[in-house]
């Protein structure tokens, strides 16, 4: 759910991707084929996994805090006359990605996404691929039997 909710939010909020925001399973169908996207900039968002904080016990409720990250996996291929365009270009859909996810609750969350990390994935023929990953805590609460 949280997924297709940041695709929402990225085609609303960065219109660099002219609607081409698409869920894990479109790269994954790319990569399989040897081939990474056509048209660029594009974006393909990801769960990437969660990571677990400090748990306690109290009155018979375990409660643990965590954070589910997802990762906006950019892609982009230099077709401007200079280089300097390109690496502009990139910075500032970056910046315009971080602006739109981090800070914002989506509906049904009661924490805000957080900035986690980016870096660059790869960068060969032409094509950079960069990775940013946003963080939103959660917390679960078991009662042990």
């Amino acid at each position: 759910m949280l997924v297709e909710s940041l695709i929402d939010r990225l085609r609303e909020r960065v219109p660099d991707f002219s609607g081409r925001v698409e869920a894990a399973l479109s790269l994954a169908d790319l990569m399989a084929q040897g081939r990474l996207p056509e048209v660029t900039p594009a974006a393909h968002v990801l769960s990437v996994g969660l990571v677990g904080k400090a748990a306690d016990a109290a009155a018979g409720l375990y409660r643990q805090s965590f954070d589910e990250v997802f990762g906006v996996v950019l892609t982009f291929r230099n077709n401007t006359p200079t280089a300097r365009q390109g690496f502009e270009r990139v910075e500032a859909i970056k910046r315009c990605v971080i602006e739109a996810v981090a800070g914002w609750v989506p509906t049904g969350q009661a924490q805000p996404f957080s900035l986690a990390r980016g870096t660059q994935v790869s960068f060969s023929a032409g094509t950079l691929v960069y990775q940013i990953d946003f963080a939103i805590g959660d917390q679960l609460r078991i009662i042990p039997s």
